[in-house]
């Protein structure tokens, strides 16, 4: 999905550029780049989200366990 997104971004400022000067096709490029690491960067704290998520759902299991252990 992530690829899908770049490339649509990379084909839209593409085809943008042949309109634009070369100061202004520079900047499109720059702000397809940083649109991109955004995207990335997003992708990566979804994903460390989701990691975080079920590392504290598993914690969560163990102390209970711990706890009916500790309560026999």
């Amino acid at each position: 999905m992530t690829k899908t997104i770049a490339f649509s971004l990379i084909m839209a400022a593409s085809l943008g550029l042949a309109a634009c000067s070369k100061e202004e096709a520079h900047n499109a490029v720059d702000d397809t780049a940083n649109v991109l690491d955004d995207v990335s960067n997003s992708a990566d704290n979804a994903v460390d989200a989701a990691g975080n998520a079920t590392d504290a759902m598993m914690n969560a299991a163990s102390n209970v366990t711990d706890n009916v252990a500790n309560a026999m």
